[in-house]
């Protein structure tokens, strides 16, 4: 079940077309390889002392930037947060790229001058994550105004968790979006716990939705568990922003099937949790649907399985003959040549 990571059509509405069989298995593949290169990092690479620093994946949450990411055209910009690393594959990085990243050397996006998820690839349309996760979305609105003055129909995707809705710099970015009437797209990926601070304990309302209609956009809640349904609420979503019409809110409902980072053991979280949206599965759920579907056999999950493990193998051997850079490489693409003194 080969995938190609080709750009999306756009048609005359603005919205992405594509055959239902194809989004599924474009989804599979990009959400497994997001798993296979994550469980690498988390739990061989860095277990074994080859990568430092913080380690946080997107386990149990892979169908939030798979869905939404499908949608995404060249010109679009994207602003990943940390549990959101398919975006980055979606995009054409390979996996060599960031396990090298991830390892610190050259062969990283950024050549070795900072570790882990941070990497951005400008020329992609990837901006770096930034540590304070609400703090990307005024950056992100900014973009988002910087299409709409271009007069392109393009848009600007942001993610973040629940928590960051509870900080001023993501009210702050959203209300200048909708005044703005930039078209941004913003996915809340709601995985109940902002670190160890349950939902409940760190906001009133019900829904992280509910916090839309202050600001005079539309909203909708999804379940972010399932990758379809993830794509169709991101299609509306999206079409809503190229048509001019402003942000929009797409809240998906999913769960952090890990600890925050690879050092947190999650113990402030119920069994019956793990084991409830263990059930749910975003990977499992979608390889039922397409063996029921027929879009899909058991040996052509098989397949897939084999040739990400391969590809995964191969890749982290490529990254760990990469060297470490050289000391002497340390100010060069830091700063503009003409302006450093």
């Amino acid at each position: 079940m080969a995938v190609a990571h080709a750009a999306p059509s756009l048609d005359a509405a603005g919205l992405t077309q594509l055959p239902r069989a194809e989004v599924a298995r474009r989804a599979l593949y990009s959400m497994k390889l997001m798993r296979e290169v994550e469980d690498r990092i988390e739990r061989k690479l860095y277990r074994q002392g080859k990568i430092l620093g913080g380690v946080y994946v997107g386990r149990g949450q892979e169908a939030i930037p798979v869905g939404a990411g499908l949608h995404a055209l060249p010109e679009d910009v994207l602003f990943p947060s940390h549990r959101d690393m398919a975006l980055f594959f979606l995009r054409g990085v390979a996996p060599r790229e960031v396990f090298a990243q991830y390892m610190g050397r050259v062969g990283g996006l950024t050549r070795g001058k900072d570790g882990n998820m941070h990497m951005g690839d400008m020329r992609r349309r990837l901006v770096a994550i930034i540590s304070a996760m609400a703090a990307s979305v005024p950056v992100a609105a900014g973009a988002a105004m910087a299409l709409k003055y271009q007069g392109s129909r393009h848009v600007a995707f942001v993610f973040f968790g629940d928590g960051a809705t509870s900080r001023g710099d993501w009210h702050e970015g959203l209300n200048l979006a909708a005044v703005q009437k930039a078209p941004l797209v913003a996915f809340c990926n709601n995985n109940q716990y902002a670190y160890s601070t349950p939902l409940e304990k760190q906001m009133a309302c019900a829904h992280v939705a509910d916090r839309a209609p202050a600001y005079g956009i539309p909203a909708e809640i999804v379940d972010g568990n399932d990758v379809l349904a993830v794509y169709d609420a991101a299609g509306r979503a999206v079409a809503h922003a190229r048509d001019g019409r402003g942000p929009y809110l797409v809240e998906c409902k999913t769960f952090r099937m890990t600890g925050h980072s690879a050092h947190d053991a999650a113990h402030y979280v119920p069994q019956r949790l793990w084991e409830e949206w263990g059930a749910k599965c975003p990977i499992l759920r979608l390889e039922r649907r397409m063996q029921e579907e027929g879009w899909a056999s058991e040996e052509d999950i098989r397949r897939t399985d084999a040739d990400i493990r391969r590809e995964v193998d191969e890749a982290v051997a490529w990254a760990e003959a990469q060297p470490y850079p050289d000391p002497s490489e340390l100010l060069d693409h830091v700063y503009d040549p003409e302006t450093r003194a």
